[in-house]
């Protein structure tokens, strides 16, 4: 049995983030109900243990004044995974600079691909199905009439469950800020 894989998340708790969850529950309601979140590390076994990871976290967090990111255009990461996202269009560098920040020590991870700034809205089994529907997210994205902009105030360190597409949160934190 392989290790539980870990991420870092900033989940997406205003209009946004609930479009996009019901967007995610009309194109795949077979999944189980996953927040809306921007992801900070991806998905990665610890090199180290939970509480080593918190405490990188706890450090960089309290270090990180809270930002402001604005969402872009609905693409796709076809041919390389079947997942339909939101780009963020506008201060993706603080996403980037906050990721290497964190990707050390107990959290450091080789990532199969480069770090791209992104809400998944969501990922399907086959490249097929996140091709045919992009063209319908696209235009429902663009109708979208409220603000694009996210704040990240709080990080979440989540932990793999047992059943598929399923994680578990371990520990709140806030930027600038102590355990939430």
């Amino acid at each position: 049995m392989n290790p539980p894989l870990y991420a870092l998340v900033a989940y997406v708790r205003n209009p946004v983030g609930q479009f996009v969850e019901e967007l995610r529950r009309g194109l795949h309601s077979d999944r189980p109900e996953l927040p809306a979140h921007l992801t900070i590390l991806p998905p990665r076994p610890l090199q180290g243990s939970e509480d080593e990871a918190r405490q990188v976290i706890q450090r960089v967090c309290a270090a990180t004044e809270p930002f402001a990111v604005e969402m872009g255009d609905v693409e796709t990461f076809v041919p390389t995974t079947p997942t339909v996202f939101i780009r963020v269009a506008h201060a993706a560098y603080r996403m980037r600079e906050l990721h290497d920040r964190l990707d050390t020590g107990p959290l450091a991870c080789q990532e199969a691909w480069p770090y791209m700034p992104h809400l998944t809205i969501v990922k399907f089994d086959q490249a097929e199905a996140a091709q045919a529907a992009v063209a319908g997210t696209q235009l429902r994205w663009a109708q979208y009439p409220g603000s694009r902009i996210i704040r990240i105030e709080e990080l979440t360190f989540v932990r793999e469950g047992a059943e598929p597409y399923s994680w578990i949160d371990l520990v709140s934190l806030r930027l600038g800020g102590i355990a939430g």
